[in-house]
């Protein structure tokens, strides 16, 4: 074990503060990371202040995380001292279930080991990225391609895969209309992807407020929902409307905007229930449904993609000692449209 400098959260209610934890020593196949900097996510407030159960604290969030190898296990073979590599949302899992073999480790049937958070192999709890350092499973570490720098690569680690995925699955390309509720952390890089993929992108958002910067990101259109018209205007407009925010909304009223087998698929991640009017589903035979990250391979293939189309999150960097103000920044909607923490100011 050794000592490295973080950032935690000592209860539900306390503000961070800086700290110490343990990192295990390298196993054969563990690869350790110099932490560069780490995403500020929503999920991290949600998790913290106990909003999806009660936590073990102190507890450091932080499931974006991107850095430099500096050390390698003996049998560590996908990576090597100097590599520029990433860490999302999970940390492990079985490797041996169905899905685990299919690649899609997020849904592992025993159960994935979240970044932060969570039970790990060897009964202790995972703390995550708001630290100078992690000791991380070489299978579950990502290569972060020339092309993107490690600041906008950070929130790719799951605001990108956590709507590429979607995204993909659901056949988002030339000749098909998608929306996105919401263009916030999650809701930006859902539109910048869906573009870069030939969709026609449509945002729907509460208000008109941030128009500007959805066209300019990729949105062909762009609505305001707190207008009752635009409900009559798109019905039946959109093969897949990827609803991104993690508040509740009227979910009948947007499966209405969808054609026939259309698809509204949950990314972002209320704390209350959603009710849904089955009449909305059985007519035009919608689809309502939920996807979390992607598995391992599919996050490569996402980092490939944004390295490719030259595609990165739109951040806004700042040292640890501004994580609290950024916390309450993200509740009121004032940020466009990540944080990314500086690591090195940790420490």
């Amino acid at each position: 074990m050794f000592t490295v400098n973080a950032y935690a959260a000592p209860s539900a209610t306390g503000p961070l503060a800086p700290t110490t934890i343990e990192r295990r020593d390298l196993g054969a196949h563990d690869v350790l990371i110099e932490i560069k900097f780490a995403g500020i996510c929503h999920s991290d407030i949600h998790t913290v202040r106990g909003d999806w159960g009660p936590q073990t604290y102190p507890l450091v969030p932080g499931h974006e995380i991107a850095g430099i190898v500096t050390e390698v296990g003996p049998e560590v073979t996908r990576h090597k001292v100097g590599d520029r590599v990433g860490v999302g949302c999970m940390v492990n899992s079985c490797r041996e279930c169905a899905n685990c073999l299919k690649g899609e480790e997020q849904h592992c049937l025993n159960g994935m080991t979240g970044t932060y958070g969570a039970a790990d192999r060897d009964g202790t709890i995972t703390q995550g990225g708001y630290s100078t350092h992690a000791v991380v499973t070489e299978d579950f570490v990502v290569t972060i391609p020339e092309g993107i720098e490690l600041d906008v690569a950070a929130p790719l680690l799951c605001a990108g895969i956590t709507t590429y995925s979607p995204l993909r699955h659901w056949g988002a390309g030339p000749g098909r209309k998608v929306a996105v509720v919401g263009l916030g952390g999650l809701g930006h890089m859902a539109v910048k992807l869906a573009h870069a993929m030939g969709a026609e992108v449509t945002v729907l958002s509460q208000s008109l407020k941030k128009q500007e910067d959805g066209l300019r990101l990729g949105a062909d259109h762009y609505y305001a929902t707190s207008d009752e018209g635009t409900f009559e205007t798109l019905a039946g407009t959109f093969d897949l409307i990827v609803n991104t925010v993690s508040a509740p909304i009227d979910i009948s009223s947007y499966l209405q905007l969808l054609t026939l087998d259309g698809a509204l698929v949950n990314v972002g991640a209320p704390a209350e229930p959603l009710p849904v009017n089955v009449f909305a589903l059985i007519m035009g035979r919608r689809s309502f449904a939920g996807s979390a990250i992607g598995g391992i391979r599919e996050t490569q293939e996402m980092l490939d993609f944004c390295a490719e189309h030259n595609l990165g999150a739109e951040i806004e960097v700042i040292p640890a000692s501004k994580i609290n103000d950024a916390y309450e920044r993200v509740l009121a909607s004032d940020v466009r449209y990540r944080f990314v923490i500086d690591v090195s100011t940790l420490g």
